[in-house]
């Protein structure tokens, strides 16, 4: 296990305006190395404690024609495992907890779910409301402030549900536990979030993710890995912040290099990290620097540039790869073998892309690019329907389905946060453009991050974006519209937020009213 690196001063490098090439370019400088703050959840484990899992069984079948697997009928595609209910604090304060006013426990899914007939995914809705505005709850402001120029970059709640990790520009990844007031009826007691564990990385934070069978009860499964520029990926403890492991990849001069992406497998068995024309594939029970190597360009034919992003289908042993050449390709999982490439649709490097619930369909996103496409898989190449987002830098904006894969949520450059309801799409699937069911303000700046809680209706959104002065044309005027911006002139919003999506009211209100009448 090695310790936890050094860490620099905060902010990136300038995004690149080019495709094909990653948005960061320029090196920081170094400054002393720096512990990792973090505050215990647990005991601490037993020092010495490397990552040890048993090996589960990896990706068997080799698919030669994506529209074959993809084509079959929804009874012999392989059904995901439902989501399983594993969270310590979920379990303890199962009973306690209330739906807001007009919906109890269990109770709700068939009444919001009344238009199409319910798909095979369907128990797992949420009795999600997008029919008025989200409700804030709390968030995190202050703790972006301490830093000069910082602001959020992204945030994915963990698996487990019990936990949100945040990225933002000064480098440091952060983990925050839910509110524990949420499962009680004390919604009006309600503070500011603030971090339980601070990871700080050396550079500029390519990619992170969770380790995707974590669970709060077993503390071995409780990781989450990170890349960072010039530096290996780092596994880091989500209970204690401390430094686990690293997967060293090196390139053909045997220097170390960056992945500029990151996915475990569906197993937690691997870690596919995204290169340069490459995938290496890591063994997570095996840390250093051995790995597979799976070219995306074969004798100068395949998936071209940086692979920016992966995503593994939930029913099929298929992964997706978009890259900042703007193209996305399929992929086997048993060789990496080139299963279908999709057609050059996006008109900025792809940053984003997810598989629906059943593994029908891809939906991938952008930079400066304002549409999210929605592929169909079992016939490749071919787009159902397109959704529309104003996306007007090279930044990465995340999005997100709900667990049932009828609500797609994206954040936009303006800060505003739509809602589509994909169920609401033509059968026929004519690239129409798919219009949100919801739509409205929810950060002054750059709404970049989102993130649906895997069991409640939750929403998290952050926001934020590297902010430019503007100088005038003369120091010596005194008009406004000649001086020089400066940042106090700016108005910035950099905080992370929860809101609820359940309907409207909350268990406080109904303790209250209850109280009042009795």
């Amino acid at each position: 296990m090695s310790d936890p690196g050094t860490c620099r001063d905060g902010g990136t490098g300038q995004e690149a305006e080019a495709d094909g090439v990653s948005p960061y370019a320029e090196p920081l400088p170094s400054c002393t190395e720096e512990e990792a703050q973090s505050a215990a959840k647990q005991p601490p484990l037993v020092e010495g404690m490397g990552i040890d899992f048993s090996q589960p069984e990896t990706c068997t079948e080799t698919l030669t024609r994506v529209s074959e697997v993809f084509g079959q009928s929804e009874d012999a595609l392989e059904r995901p495992g439902e989501l399983t209910q594993n969270n310590e604090d979920r379990q303890e304060n199962e009973e306690t907890f209330t739906a807001p006013e007009g919906r109890e426990d269990g109770e709700g899914d068939e009444q919001e779910n009344t238009e199409p007939e319910p798909n095979e995914y369907q128990h797992q809705y949420l009795g999600l409301d997008f029919s008025q505005n989200l409700q804030m709850l709390t968030g995190s402001w202050a703790e972006f402030t301490q830093t000069p120029e910082n602001y959020l970059r992204g945030c994915k709640w963990a698996p487990d549900g019990s936990c949100i990790l945040s990225n933002s520009a000064d480098n440091v990844l952060r983990v925050y536990n839910l509110p524990p007031e949420l499962y009680s009826n004390s919604w009006d007691l309600l503070s500011e979030m603030s971090p339980v564990l601070r990871m700080p990385e050396g550079d500029t934070v390519y990619d992170y993710c969770w380790f995707p069978k974590m669970s709060s009860l077993d503390p071995d499964t409780c990781f989450i890995a990170s890349s960072s520029r010039d530096n290996p990926v780092h596994i880091w403890d989500a209970f204690h912040g401390n430094l686990r492991a690293t997967f060293r990849p090196y390139n053909h001069l045997d220097e170390l290099t960056a992945a500029h992406s990151l996915c475990f497998s569906p197993d937690g068995s691997q870690l596919y990290c995204g290169f340069d024309k490459m995938v290496r594939v890591f063994y997570t029970e095996r840390p250093g620097r051995d790995c597979e190597q799976r070219p995306t360009v074969v004798k100068k034919q395949g998936q071209s540039g940086i692979i920016s992003c992966m995503a593994f289908s939930p029913s099929q042993p298929v992964y997706a790869c978009g890259s900042y050449s703007r193209t996305v390709g399929l992929y086997s999982c048993e060789d990496g073998s080139m299963l279908a490439f999709l057609p050059q649709r996006h008109h900025g490097g792809v940053t984003h892309l997810l598989f629906s619930p059943d593994g029908n369909q891809l939906y991938t996103g952008g930079r400066k690019d304002p549409e999210i496409l929605c592929w169909d898989l079992r016939d490749p190449g071919r787009v159902l329907f397109s959704l529309h987002r104003n996306v007007s830098t090279n930044q990465r904006i995340y999005f997100d389905l709900d667990p049932s894969g009828r609500y797609l949520v994206s954040g936009n450059t303006a800060g505003m946060i739509s809602v589509w309801d994909t169920l609401t799409a033509p059968p026929d699937g004519n690239e129409e453009v798919l219009r949100p069911v919801l739509q409205f303000q929810a950060h002054t700046d750059c709404t970049n991050g989102i993130s649906l809680h895997p069991f409640m209706p939750l929403v998290a959104s952050c926001s934020g974006q590297r902010q430019f002065s503007w100088p005038g044309d003369s120091d010596d005027s005194d008009s406004d519209e000649d001086r020089m911006m400066t940042s106090s002139d700016i108005r910035e919003d950099n905080g992370l937020v929860l809101w609820w999506v359940g309907p409207l009211g909350s268990t406080n209100e109904q303790g209250q009213e209850e109280g009042s009448t009795a």
